[in-house]
């Protein structure tokens, strides 16, 4: 049996990371949480006016932060932002405190699934789909790296990901 006790899900924006970590909570009888929403949260601001006033820069810290905090829990679910994987620290924590899950999509999912949020603030006054090449291009190894299970989300279910991710763990680490 696996020691570790969380899962930590990472992936691009619009790869269903919110919404599958809240399914896989209820299954797995874990308490859910956001990287994202941990730091509105804690801060009283969203993630635009964060973005906003101190830049990205200034949200990575708080996200680290948020990451660092979160990961220290026992028996949870994590929802980490798409950007989480860029900072050296916050990929060593996910590795070592829980088990990681990549949720792989494709760039045309991921236009499909953010073209209507206004929260998303490195898609402003941008092209999208340049945008999220880009940082695919950047990111696709760093979720590679740390992932200790790849599941792909483009056209699934939210339920079917969730319930693949949970028989996965299941049968590979937790038995």
């Amino acid at each position: 049996m696996i020691s570790k006790k969380n899962v930590f899900l990472i992936g691009p924006m619009g790869s269903g990371k919110t919404a599958v970590g809240r399914h896989l909570a209820r299954l797995l009888r874990f308490t859910f949480h956001d990287s994202d929403a941990d730091v509105e949260a804690r801060t009283g601001v969203d993630i635009q006016f964060i973005f906003e006033k101190e830049g990205e820069a200034g949200f990575r810290v708080r996200e680290r932060e948020s990451i660092e905090r979160l990961t220290q829990l026992d028996s949870i679910v994590l929802a980490t932002g798409g950007g989480a994987v860029i900072d050296d620290g916050n990929r060593r924590v996910l590795a070592e405190r829980g088990l990681v899950v990549y949720l792989e999509t494709s760039i045309q999912q991921q236009l499909e699934r953010t073209r209507h949020a206004r929260h998303r603030p490195l898609l402003n006054d941008t092209d999208p789909g340049h945008k999220l090449t880009e940082l695919m291009l950047r990111r696709a190894a760093l979720y590679a790296e740390i992932a200790d299970l790849t599941v792909s989300t483009d056209g699934r279910r939210v339920q079917l990901v969730a319930e693949e991710i949970h028989q996965e763990l299941r049968r590979a680490l937790w038995t």
